[in-house]
């Protein structure tokens, strides 16, 4: 169904946008942020594909590792850059743009 295909695109696709809003609350590590996706917007990301798209984030300068200690071990948190915010900001008014138009 063509839905079902918006759906996919719109929510495990474009990844992104979903762990940099998060990102944009506050820092929080790998396991967690996956866990916080299916939460608050209701479909749960690969393990994998949660990784990927934060080392592709990182790549891009959009986020930075924070080591932070945690229940007895350092951990890797993950912070939104200013640049990642700005591109929060765009991704969001690209949304709000193309939904206005239908």
């Amino acid at each position: 169904m063509p839905s079902k295909r918006l759906e996919e695109k719109l929510t495990k696709e474009n990844l992104w946008i979903y762990i940099l809003s998060l990102l944009s609350k506050k820092d929080m590590y790998g396991y967690e942020l996956r866990a916080e996706v299916q939460k608050r917007f209701g479909f749960k990301p690969g393990n994998v594909t949660a990784y990927r798209v934060l080392y592709s984030l990182k790549l891009k300068g959009l986020v930075e590792i924070v080591a932070k200690a945690g229940s007895g071990r350092e951990r890797k948190y993950y912070h939104i850059t200013r640049a990642g915010v700005e591109e929060l900001e765009r991704g969001k008014k690209v949304l709000r743009e193309t939904l206005l138009k239908l």
